[in-house]
């Protein structure tokens, strides 16, 4: 999970944003772990959403630079990654580590993040994946599914 907070907040600062964002979160989530490229629904759908989240990251498309993301579907809470976070991006990733908590483990994967992302239908990232034709509804369920299975490896 580090990887994608270090690529969440590097984004941020590429982009000018103050805060790291939901979108951010999910730009990092895709690029980094394997495991939540695989909760897509094939190839095309995934270049759908990373055309979005690059046109984003050039300031083209959807524009939300500079402007503090806050979706109020869920309460915020303190910035658990520290300062820098948009009140959505702060609950999701205590969303996510309230989930491995209830697994018995100490930190959150990625797809924990992205459940909890795809839970908050008013978040940038949610916006991000229903422009790119993605079901946010169902692509969390399939990410808390994932999660919840048994590894098969051991």
């Amino acid at each position: 999970m580090t990887v994608v907070v270090t690529g969440a907040r590097r984004r941020a600062v590429r982009d000018g944003d103050r805060h790291v964002d939901t979108a951010h979160l999910l730009h990092a989530l895709v690029e980094s772990d394997p495991a939540v490229r695989e909760v897509f629904d094939g190839g095309p759908q995934l270049a759908r959403v990373l055309g979005y989240l690059v046109q984003r990251s050039i300031g083209y498309g959807l524009r939300w630079q500079r402007t503090q993301e806050d979706s109020g579907g869920f309460p915020a809470v303190r910035a658990p990654a520290g300062e820098g976070w948009s009140p959505s991006a702060a609950s999701a990733m205590d969303r996510a580590a309230r989930s491995a908590l209830r697994r018995g483990e100490l930190q959150a994967d990625g797809l924990d993040l992205l459940a909890a992302l795809a839970a908050d239908p008013r978040c940038r990232a949610v916006e991000v994946l229903d422009r790119a034709g993605v079901d946010a509804g169902p692509l969390g369920a399939r990410a808390a599914d994932r999660r919840a299975a048994p590894d098969p490896l051991g």
